[in-house]
């Protein structure tokens, strides 16, 4: 199934503070669960995101190294905090603190992910929108994407090993 291409609005949407935006997918990024809240903010029907890839849901101007470094964390069975940026079917956007998980089965091997998303705390939103916006800059400077997201990566990681923590102390610490 192709998806069309959707524009960003520039238009920022909120959810309530209480709210957790809960999605679960197979170990390729396949969503086999999105709850209410997910569906709501993002405009899809469960039969619109259930067997779609996540980054259905993913912004442009989201920094590819934060997702390589996702996906790095949770292909090593650890778990990840980050910020991040979504978009929704009509192209507004919505600001989340991801919490994302390994799943495992009986044997303790992995066989998907899970992720809440929280309300952002505002205050540090600045310096995370700076940082990403350093990392689209190096990421536009390669010829191919994935050059890009491994520059980008490599920035963060050099980040974190100035300040001697990793990325989860980095984010909580903000």
């Amino acid at each position: 199934m192709s998806r069309p291409t959707i524009r960003p609005t520039n238009v920022e949407r909120f959810f309530a503070e209480d709210d957790v935006i809960v999605s679960k997918t197979d170990l390729k990024g396949i969503i086999t669960y999105a709850n209410k809240i997910f569906l709501d903010i993002a405009d899809y029907t469960e039969k619109e995101v259930v067997g779609q890839p996540h980054n259905i849901i993913r912004h442009p101007e989201m920094p590819a190294g934060i997702f390589r470094l996702m996906w790095d964390t949770i292909q090593d069975s650890r778990e990840i905090f980050a910020y991040v940026c979504n978009m929704t079917k009509g192209g507004d956007h919505y600001w989340v603190l991801a919490h994302v998980t390994p799943t495992f089965n009986e044997k303790g091997v992995p066989i998907g992910y899970h992720s809440n998303r929280r309300v952002p705390e505002r205050r540090v939103m600045p310096g995370i929108q700076e940082l990403y916006a350093r990392l689209r800059a190096e990421e536009r400077r390669h010829a191919s994407p994935r050059e890009g997201a491994t520059a980008s990566l490599a920035i963060i990681n050099r980040m974190l090993a100035d300040k001697g923590v990793s990325y989860d102390e980095y984010i909580h610490g903000l």
